[in-house]
């Protein structure tokens, strides 16, 4: 149940205005949480060792240069994020890059040809984050490129150390085109690992919140099988329904119904790993009134349909 009657929209509006939350904002807290879980630090040092590449996990709309002082930042990069320029050129790249990624995998070239690349990591429909990597070339460089470098960068009126800026070029990651793919489809994999993590962070997130909305937390997993209403949980922790709406929203960064829905969908996402059980068992015992709402609901949670995550578990479990 959604608050009621006529005022919706504006309690909406309202609640928005108030808690101040934005797509971005969200992100960066996400993000900030998943960079600090250990699943992310071992796969982000494991990744960087096997690989030689660097590796960021970067907020929407963050648009600064992603290696920047990082492990295994490619030389030649570092040499010309130092610069105005060229700086700004790379910067440039990166809004280009998210813009490009939003939907899936993408890689593009930057002035001097080298592969900057980001795989996005969606939590059903919604964008939180990208992972990044590159900094390569897809074949090995020649002096003719390396003149084309120098030429730009004069032209730019860049002040650096030519013989430097060559030496540094020349170092660069060079890799097979075929290479570079199975590298960013270990991204996409792990995008898919940390997806699913985000989600378990934003119904699980702890923040400064009254006694009555951890009751209604409490309630809320207790009762998320029953057909349960706003009007229920906000009787439950004696708020009025208007007042718990607006509360509830700004403990969480969620609607009651949002909420709900990604804890129902959890516990789908549990009782799927038994393969004996049919998924139209599941849905009801989380809770879920009908096939059609929970189709909807678990695809625009999870990203994709309840068969195909079934499948894609069972398949890595077999594996």
């Amino acid at each position: 149940m959604h608050c009621a009657g006529e005022n919706e929209a504006i309690l909406w509006m309202f609640m928005m205005t108030d808690s101040g939350e934005t797509p971005a904002r969200r992100s960066r807290v996400i993000v900030e949480q998943l960079a600090r879980s250990e699943i992310y630090r071992d796969y982000e040092r494991a990744f960087q060792e096997t690989t030689g590449l660097p590796l960021n996990l970067r907020p929407i709309e963050s648009f600064n240069l992603p290696h920047q002082d990082r492990p295994y930042e490619n030389p030649f990069c570092a040499l010309m994020g130092a610069t105005n320029q060229s700086c700004a050129a790379c910067l440039q790249l990166q809004r280009q890059v998210e813009d490009a990624a939003g939907l899936e995998p993408q890689t593009l070239k930057c002035f001097a040809g080298l592969c900057d690349s980001a795989v996005p990591i969606r939590v059903g429909e919604d964008l939180i984050a990208f992972l990044q990597t590159g900094q390569i070339l897809l074949h090995k460089p020649g002096r003719r490129e390396f003149s084309q470098v120098a030429r730009q960068l004069l032209k730019w009126g860049t002040e650096v150390d030519l013989k430097r800026v060559e030496e540094a070029y020349f170092q660069t990651r060079v890799l097979s085109r075929l290479q570079y793919e199975s590298i960013l489809r270990l991204l996409a994999i792990f995008a898919q690992h940390l997806a699913s993590l985000s989600n378990q962070l934003i119904v699980q997130e702890e923040k400064a919140e009254s006694p009555q909305i951890t009751r209604a937390k409490v309630f809320i997993s207790e009762h998320q099988g029953d057909d349960l209403t706003l009007n229920e949980v906000a009787q439950a922790v004696n708020m009025s329904a208007f007042y718990f709406c607006k509360m509830f929203r700004q403990a969480t960064g969620l609607t009651f119904t949002d909420y709900l829905a990604r804890i129902r969908v959890e516990k789908v996402k549990n009782l799927l790993l038994n393969p004996h059980k049919r998924i139209s068992e599941v849905a009801f015992a989380a809770g879920f009134q009908s096939l059609s709402q929970f189709n909807r609901v678990f695809r625009k949670v999870a990203g994709e349909p309840p068969t195909a995550y079934r499948d894609r578990v069972q398949r890595t479990v077999a594996a």
